[in-house]
């Protein structure tokens, strides 16, 4: 009787380079999108900070805000809210593909479902805005 050895073929894995989400605009934006997360932190960790800060003494609370007012972080919270914002938007973005919504048996449109988180952020805005300007 012969002896037949085992065949063990090797997994097809393509080349893939380290920068496969410049391939396409939408992978791009996956990566974005992804990497916003790291800013959705930072300002979590500068509230932190700020509210610390404001806890302690006036004076701490005034180096914080000269820290704050420095060019350097100017641009660094300026990036931040770009990507904040991006974040924000493609979540809000997200709701009505993962949230089950029907009415009277039929799909409701995406606008119907992201809408009032839209309308939510504006109002939280405009009411912001007038507490900063004095009107509130």
């Amino acid at each position: 009787m012969p002896q037949y050895t085992q065949y063990q073929p090797k997994a097809y894995r393509p080349r893939m380079s380290a920068y496969w989400y410049l391939d396409q605009w939408r992978y791009l934006r996956y990566a974005l999108r992804e990497a916003s997360s790291f800013f959705v932190a930072y300002f979590c960790v500068l509230t932190l900070v700020q509210l610390a800060a404001l806890g302690t003494s006036a004076t701490r609370y005034a180096q914080f805000e000269a820290c704050m007012g420095s060019p350097v972080m100017i641009i660094i919270n300026a990036i931040a809210l770009a990507f904040f914002l991006l974040h924000a938007i493609t979540w809000f973005n997200l709701v009505p593909r993962v949230a089950m919504r029907q009415m009277l048996g039929r799909p409701t449109p995406d606008a119907i479902s992201s809408g009032p988180n839209y309308l939510l952020w504006f109002g939280a805005t405009v009411i912001l805005a007038l507490f900063f300007l004095g009107v509130l």
